[in-house]
């Protein structure tokens, strides 16, 4: 059983409030996903973020395939982190910790996940063609899109 890190680190001239507010409405998730993936909220974000929180999307990710998409809330400590976990969706595992801090001039926001694919070996000969790529695309589009809302650091 492989399981598999992307850990990504993005600066903002904001702050800790403002960067807080953004990202822990699960309403903005749709804002900084790429439209082709199709994101739409069926449940679970008509009030602020919570422990114990559950989020249902629908997800286009690859090849035009909608899929479900559920994920707790597990951990939240205000304006600090919080913790999403997919229930169901198109991963074996999907662990997402979100923190922010902090800095001169404005806020450090770090990613780091924790995913394993489902198929076994299949999933893992696919991962570094397909999977490691399409989040490595989104990752990027997400800094953009960021970055033209609220500037470069």
């Amino acid at each position: 059983m492989k399981i598999y890190r992307l850990h990504e680190i993005q600066k903002l001239p904001i702050s800790k409030e403002k960067a807080w507010e953004f990202l822990s409405s699960p309403e903005n998730l749709k804002t900084i996903t790429p439209d082709y993936m199709g994101f739409d909220i069926l449940s679970g974000a008509d009030r602020p973020m919570f422990a114990g929180q559950i989020i249902q999307y629908i997800v286009t990710p690859i090849l035009g395939i909608k899929t479900k998409w559920v994920t707790e809330i597990t951990h939240v400590k205000d304006g600090e982190y919080f913790v999403d976990e997919q229930r169901f969706g198109p991963y074996a595992l999907w662990h997402h910790k979100h923190f922010i801090k902090e800095i001169d001039g404005g806020v450090e926001m770090e990613d780091i996940i924790d995913y394993k694919v489902p198929l076994g070996f299949l999933g893992q000969l696919v991962h570094p063609i397909l999977v490691k790529p399409k989040l490595t695309e989104i990752f990027n589009y997400r800094k953009q899109k960021l970055e033209a809302l609220f500037g470069t650091y």
